[in-house]
């Protein structure tokens, strides 16, 4: 695992969500929610693009077979919920493979399944409505959005019990700065309290309200 993925993988999304409002970084990915409140996840974007299919119609899934150990496949089925892009069958091949997780705008399937093998699905819901020639990759290896969010090849991506947020590439190292001075303030601020200061000058005192601030 990269330093910088497995540092990722210690600080979770809440930080990293301030982090990036600090920055002025759109990459909180709204109404996207784990499968489990238990899974954490990070890893760089394997990104994939579904459109409605075609007259001829095209594959739903043999991407997986490309991805790489420690990626995460990121879809992008346009927020459709009335077909899956997600499967048992995935699950078993990604869990297989050394995949990290997979994030989906749009649904998932065989949910006992993906629980089971403590696979981490990223989802905007769950449905059992097969994609199968309703949906095909119309993209793979370029850039898609995910709730309005913009994900590359490569991006970072970090999951846990909060949602999911994209990190740019170009912007990876300046996020985790942030995320770990936000982070160290806020523990040094429940240490004040635990000791008997009040929360008021705790916060004064460790510059909470400016931490998340834009350009402050």
């Amino acid at each position: 695992m990269e330093p910088i993925i497995e540092s990722f993988t210690k600080i979770d999304t809440s930080t990293i969500s301030d982090a990036l409002d600090k920055l002025g970084i759109d990459g909180q990915c709204f109404g996207i929610q784990s499968n489990s409140v238990s899974w954490k996840i990070a890893g760089r974007a394997f990104t994939v693009k579904y459109g409605p299919v075609s007259i001829e119609k095209g594959t739903v899934g043999d991407f997986i077979d490309d991805v790489k150990p420690g990626e995460i496949v990121v879809i992008d089925n346009q927020g459709r919920l009335d077909c899956t892009v997600w499967g048992d069958i995935m699950t078993g091949v990604a869990k297989h493979k050394g995949i990290a997780g997979t994030v989906i705008d749009g649904v998932c399937r065989d949910t006992n399944r993906i629980l089971e093998l403590d696979y981490p699905v990223f989802s905007s819901n769950r449905y059992m409505r097969t994609g199968k020639d309703r949906v095909q990759v119309d993209s793979i290896g370029e850039a898609v959005s995910i709730a309005n969010i913009r994900v590359r090849p490569g991006d970072i991506i970090v999951g846990d019990s909060d949602g999911v947020v994209v990190i740019p590439q170009e912007m990876e190292e300046q996020v985790l700065s942030v995320a770990i001075e936000i982070e160290g303030a806020e523990h040094q601020i429940r240490l004040a309290t635990e000791k008997g200061m009040s929360l008021k000058e705790a916060r004064s005192y460790y510059n909470y309200h400016n931490l998340q601030t834009k350009g402050e």
